[in-house]
């Protein structure tokens, strides 16, 4: 079975701090092409940075900031 423990992400240090709906390219690079989440293991966040991102995420969308789906 393949792990993941080697996948960590460079925007640790600005997600605790820029985790926000209305970051946009932060948000973005957190969606798939299919405009899903990026689940943890390929995102390589902790499971606190990696809330933060879903609930930027689903703000993004509901304010059509981002779209639901492509």
């Amino acid at each position: 079975m393949a792990t993941y423990q080697h996948r960590k992400n460079r925007f640790t240090d600005q997600i605790q701090t820029f985790a926000d709906y209305k970051n946009i390219w932060l948000v973005r690079k957190f969606v798939s092409q299919w405009g899903r989440i990026v689940p943890r293991y390929y995102s390589g966040l902790p499971v606190q940075g990696q809330k933060r991102i879903a609930l930027a995420v689903k703000r993004a969308r509901f304010m059509a900031l981002i779209p639901f789906v492509k």
